[in-house]
């Protein structure tokens, strides 16, 4: 049946397994539950602490991404997306096989040879050769945010909230979350992710109207974020 498969990878987490592990494990049950019935399986880690999922194939995985990368501890993360069939079976991701899976081992393999960071796999060559070109530029925007700007894009571009609402939440002036929103580059975050999101659609992957409803509202690619930081 067709799927979509990811796995992500912490970087450096031989130098703190432990850490790593437990990260993952507050990791797995929020995707599981910004996912909703997208998910084929449970999300699940294996022992040496690589992330597995099974999606439907219609799901977008920048949600996954932006989760793991917005999170009050996030770790460096490489991560490989790919869409084909898998077998059908039970149990977690971990547990689960078929030529997605081949796939997604062969592609993580080769990812962290080359290292890459974010790499998604359509199965057709013209959107991935796109794709590649537009990963690294996400890859570097969230990557280069503070504690304090990834807590304000996570409720800008996860939870939905407004800018006057961010600030709110944080208790802070609205003056001090739009100069935040400013240096997180939250608009930038935003429209790149909704692009990348087009095209992956546009191999047929994903419904381009459908959202992934995550805890608190739509997250990825659907949202829209104004001037203002409303949302459109």
């Amino acid at each position: 049946m067709p799927a979509l498969v990811l796995f992500g990878d912490v970087i450096g987490s031989r130098k703190d397994r432990a850490g790593s592990t437990a990260w993952l494990r507050d990791l797995v049950p929020e995707l599981d539950d910004a996912y909703g019935d997208q998910h084929l399986a449970p999300f699940d880690f294996t022992q040496s602490g690589e992330l597995r999922g099974l999606l439907v194939a219609k799901a977008d995985p920048l949600v996954a991404v932006l989760h793991a990368a917005l999170s009050q501890a996030a770790r460096p993360m490489r991560w490989v997306c790919v869409r084909g069939g898998v077998d059908r079976g039970e149990g977690p991701a971990t547990q689960r096989t078929g030529q997605a899976f081949l796939a997604a081992r062969e592609t993580i393999e080769a990812a962290r040879s080359g290292h890459e960071r974010l790499v998604v796999r359509t199965g057709r060559s013209d959107v991935d050769e796109l794709l590649a070109d537009m990963t690294p530029a996400l890859v570097d925007l969230l990557e280069g945010l503070t504690a304090r700007q990834r807590a304000v894009a996570r409720l800008a571009l996860i939870e939905g909230l407004r800018q006057s609402e961010v600030a709110e939440r944080l208790g802070v002036r609205r003056a001090t979350i739009s100069v935040s929103f400013g240096r997180a580059k939250v608009q930038s975050v935003q429209r790149l992710v909704a692009a990348i999101w087009r095209i992956y659609a546009s191999a047929g992957s994903a419904d381009p109207k459908g959202a992934v409803a995550g805890p608190s509202g739509p997250v990825a690619g659907p949202v829209g974020l104004g001037p203002d930081g409303r949302k459109s």
